[in-house]
């Protein structure tokens, strides 16, 4: 399995650490898996790999022949999950956003929440004002590339990397402004760090949008984050449940409810349209999982819902991890010598070419280049 794509993910360990800290190369040892190996497995092997503790934020995506998204249900073997034939891809990505990433016990793992809400914004999911845009990229300049340097870094410079799905030249003027004068002496992990923190107090700070139609048919984009349930509706938040009041999930084919009871016993159903039953069937076991593992005090409280009021009827579904309070708990514990963390550059940028001003170099890794993929032998799993 090559995860060269993997590498902007990478660490090394400190001289004279113990040897937990163990050297990643950028790529990936070869691999054998039985034919019948579980997700849990895969997933352990990439983050042993990364050297990764803090593990339980994260998961493994792929998207099936159809160009669904799904997530690598790691109870399950892995071929059976699987619609398409090999080789497969599947991407690592953050799946329960940390509530607060200052909480982190590692940078190893602050700079992988860093990397995929870096992709977040890039890709249009993290929303924000103009004045906000211009901080959380200047943030990135410093982490990736430093204190500013005339000698390195002539005028517009800033206008050469892609932060955002589009932006103006005077946007690109206050990144360099802010870049020049307010971060000087910031190290990568001190600019990542505030990026988080500033990126958490966003609305949509961990949305990861599901494409639906309300009841009057217009388009709306549906979205779990550690704070709640959130509707967006163009660039604007519509609806916005917190977790301990909402009661019920539940979804029929293409319809997706949600049940919910605010302040003074007001009870509310939400009703939206997937594209697809098999859409609003992903929509529903991610919310099940997001609402298991921020609500819940403890993982033994979990229980296997259904789809349906009737509990014989529909499909049923079970979180199989652990809740973020256990998470929390037990990345207390940690205790080893920090691994190195080998950041990874701006990379030139091919699929994002800005209008005004002809190719750019784009901040955010290119997704095969943290793809993971896997053939089928006869027989066995194999790795390549």
């Amino acid at each position: 399995m090559s995860l060269k794509s993997l590498c902007v993910m990478s660490s090394s360990p400190r001289r004279g650490s113990s040897s937990i800290n163990r050297p990643t190369n950028m790529a990936f040892p070869q691999a054998v898996l039985l034919r019948d190996a579980k997700g849990q497995y895969l997933f352990d092997l990439i983050c042993h790999h990364l050297n990764l503790l803090e593990k339980d934020y994260f998961g493994i995506r792929y998207v099936d022949p159809d160009k669904q998204r799904h997530w690598l249900e790691f109870t399950k073997s892995i071929a059976k999950q699987m619609k398409s034939q090999p080789p497969f891809t599947m991407c690592l990505r953050v799946k329960f956003y940390p509530p607060d990433p200052a909480a982190l016990k590692e940078e190893i793992t602050r700079y992988l929440v860093f990397l995929q809400v870096k992709r977040d914004l890039y890709h249009g999911r993290l929303l924000c004002k103009t004045s906000d845009a211009a901080l959380l990229a200047a943030y990135i300049l410093q982490a990736e590339i430093g204190d500013y340097d005339p000698g390195k870094h002539p005028e517009g410079y800033s206008s050469k990397f892609q932060f955002f799905p589009k932006h103006s030249e005077k946007l690109e003027r206050r990144i360099a402004e802010i870049h020049k004068t307010e971060l000087i002496g910031q190290s990568p992990e001190t600019s990542e760090l505030n990026f988080l923190q500033k990126a958490q107090m966003l609305e949509t700070y961990g949305v990861d949008p599901h494409p639906c139609k309300d009841v009057s048919g217009n388009p709306a984009f549906l979205a779990f984050t550690p704070f709640g349930f959130t509707v967006l509706q163009g660039n604007r938040r519509v609806h916005f449940l917190k977790w301990e009041e909402v009661t019920k999930l539940k979804f029929e084919a293409k319809t997706f409810h949600i049940y919910a009871n605010q302040k003074e016993d007001k009870k509310i159903i939400l009703t939206y349209f997937a594209p697809t039953p098999e859409a609003c069937k992903h929509l529903w076991k991610c919310g099940v999982e997001n609402q298991a593992f921020y609500k819940l005090e403890k993982s033994s409280q979990v229980r296997t819902v259904s789809s349906s009021n009737l509990f014989f009827k529909g499909s049923r579904f079970r979180y199989s991890g652990k809740v973020a309070k256990e998470v929390m708990e037990q990345s207390a514990k940690i205790k080893r010598d920090p691994p190195e963390i080998h950041r990874a550059g701006m990379v030139p940028s091919r699929s994002c070419p800005s209008i005004t001003h002809g190719p750019r170099l784009t901040s955010v890794p290119r997704t095969r280049r943290r793809a993971v993929h896997i053939s089928i032998m006869e027989g066995k799993t194999h790795t390549q």
